[in-house]
Order: C-alpha cells, then sequence, then structure tokens
C-alpha cells in the first residue's frame, strides 16, 4: 500500500498550533511534532510551529546517541526573533545536560552544555523583551543545579583534575 501524508488547511493551523501544545502538555511529544510538522509543510516560517517543534524534539532527549541535538538546534535557529533563538537554544543545552545527567553521565563532563546554556540565558537576558525575566529563571535553574551537593563536588573534582594536568 503507498499510505500519503495529507496537507492541513490553512485556516486550521490556530487550532493546531493549540493541539500540538495540548500534546506537549500531555507529555506526548511525538504527538506534537508530528502536528508541527504538519503546519510547518504548509507554513515553513511559522514561528510558534518552530519554537513548539524544536521544544517536542528536546522533550524526548534520553541521553543517548540517537537524541536528535542538531536537529532541535537547526529548528531554534530558524526563529526569526534572536532573542528567542538565544532563549530557546540554551533551553536545548540544558535539556542535552540534563538528559545526560538522568542517562549515567558523569557530572562533570556535562560542565560545558551547562556552560553553553548559561551563555544563551545570558546573552537572551540582556536583550530580553520588557518585564519578561524566563532567561534569569532558566540561569537560576542551571546555576542550582550546579551547585546542588551532587554536581558541585563533581564540578570542584573537575577543576581540581584540571588545575593537577600537566601543561600542554
Amino acid at each position: 500500500m503507498n499510505y500519503q501524508l495529507k496537507s492541513i488547511s490553512h485556516a486550521g493551523i490556530a487550532e493546531a498550533l493549540a493541539k500540538a501544545e495540548l500534546y506537549r502538555y500531555l507529555n506526548e511529544p511525538e504527538e506534537s511534532e508530528s502536528i508541527c510538522r504538519d503546519i510547518l509543510a504548509i507554513e515553513p516560517k511559522q514561528q510558534l510551529a518552530l519554537r513548539l517543534l524544536g521544544l517536542a524534539i528536546t522533550d524526548q532527549f534520553m541521553g543517548g546517541v540517537s537524541d536528535r541535538y542538531r536537529e532541535a538546534e537547526e529548528t531554534f535557529q530558524k526563529l526569526a526573533d534572536n532573542y528567542e533563538r538565544l532563549y530557546y537554544t540554551g533551553i536545548l543545552y540544558e535539556r542535552r545536560a540534563k538528559a545526560q545527567l538522568c542517562a549515567g553521565q558523569s557530572p562533570h563532563t556535562l560542565l560545558p552544555l551547562f556552560e553553553r546554556a548559561l551563555d544563551c540565558f545570558g546573552e537572551a537576558e540582556k536583550i530580553r523583551p520588557p518585564h519578561n525575566d524566563d532567561a534569569i529563571l532558566r540561569w537560576n535553574r542551571c546555576v542550582r543545579l550546579l551547585q546542588s551537593p551532587s554536581l558541585a563536588w563533581e564540578v570542584q573534582l573537575a577543576s581540581f583534575e584540571a588545575d593537577d594536568a600537566p601543561p600542554h
């Protein structure tokens, strides 16, 4: 059998976006991703669909090699607003680090991912819209993770190991 995808109508985009958000809230990122792809097939620059698609992809991170980091990053880079590009790229790095941590990756090896997230959130904070503290909230979450007893010890160990390393 030859099954083909069908196109949704332009008039149905708003309702489809609402469904994509709902499926994310219901922890069904694959459903949300599918809907976003249907929207982007007829309106490739639809900003909310791009944001939701990138987030749906990051919702599926398990900390393994099959995670689609590059695809999520490319999706976020298509966002027209510089603040949003920075903010959502920061979320990508934060979620990547958290997924790898949950998968058993050694915490000190994740420091560069958290630092990249912090860099993105710091840059986003500088250009954030008025009364929008989202980048600060994400920054603080990353810092709290890095300061948690298990991670703080690992990060401190990594810095001691780097200090003890022979010069190159």
